[in-house]
C-alpha cells in the first residue's frame, strides 16, 4: 500500500495534477481547497441523515452521493493546469446545474413557499446543510478570485452558484420531512 505522506509539501508547495508544483497559499489551491471542505461538510451532513429516524433516506442520501462526486471532478478541473490533461479527467459539463435545477424544482414543490428570510437551524442534517452552503458560497468566490469570469472556470463558478441555492432548498426540504419547521427571522 502506498503510504499517505510523501514528504513533497513539507517546504510549503503542493503539486497540481499535472505535477507542477505551485505555493500551498496560490489561489487555485484555496479554490479546490474549499471544495474539499465542502465535501467533506456534505459527508457530515449525510452521516446525520444516515442517523435519523426517517424511513425513506435513500432520496436525499442519493442526491447527496451525487454532488459529493460531482465536487470530486470539479476540484479535478480546479487542480488541473494543463489543457492536455483536462480530456482525461471526469467529466463536468451544464447537466450537472440543470441536475442541480430540477432536483431544486422537486423539492420545492413539497416545501410551504418562503415568504420572509429563515433562520439556518432546524435538525442536524439540515443544520449542517446550511452550513455547507455557506462554504460553498466560499468556494464560489475563492474561485471566482483564483480564475475569474470568461475561461474555463465558468461553468465550475456556474455550478456552485446553483449548489448554494440547492444545499439551502436541501435543508428545508429535510427539515420538511422530519417534520421541523424552520424558524422565520424576527426583525
Amino acid at each position: 500500500m502506498a503510504k499517505v505522506y510523501t514528504r513533497t509539501g513539507d517546504q510549503g508547495t503542493t503539486g497540481l495534477i499535472s505535477g507542477t508544483r505551485v505555493s500551498k497559499t496560490d489561489l487555485r489551491i484555496a479554490a479546490y481547497g474549499t471544495v474539499d471542505e465542502l465535501n467533506a461538510v456534505l459527508g457530515l451532513a449525510l452521516s446525520y441523515w444516515q442517523q435519523s429516524a426517517t424511513e425513506n433516506k435513500n432520496e436525499v442520501e442519493s442526491r447527496i452521493l451525487k454532488v459529493q462526486n460531482q465536487l470530486f471532478n470539479y476540484g479535478c478541473h480546479l487542480a488541473c493546469d494543463k489543457d492536455s490533461l483536462k480530456a482525461s479527467l471526469p467529466a463536468v459539463d451544464a447537466a450537472d446545474v440543470e441536475w442541480l435545477e430540477k432536483t431544486i424544482d422537486h423539492c420545492q414543490e413539497a416545501l410551504p413557499e418562503l415568504r420572509e428570510f429563515i433562520i439556518p437551524g432546524g435538525g442536524k442534517t439540515a443544520s449542517t446543510l446550511h452550513l455547507a452552503r455557506t462554504v460553498c458560497r466560499r468556494a464560489e468566490r475563492v474561485t471566482l478570485e483564483a480564475f475569474g469570469m470568461g475561461g474555463e472556470a465558468d461553468l465550475t463558478l456556474q455550478y456552485l452558484n446553483r449548489l448554494s441555492d440547492w444545499l439551502f432548498v436541501l435543508a428545508r426540504y429535510c427539515n420538511h420531512i422530519e417534520g421541523i419547521t424552520d424558524r422565520t427571522w424576527k426583525k
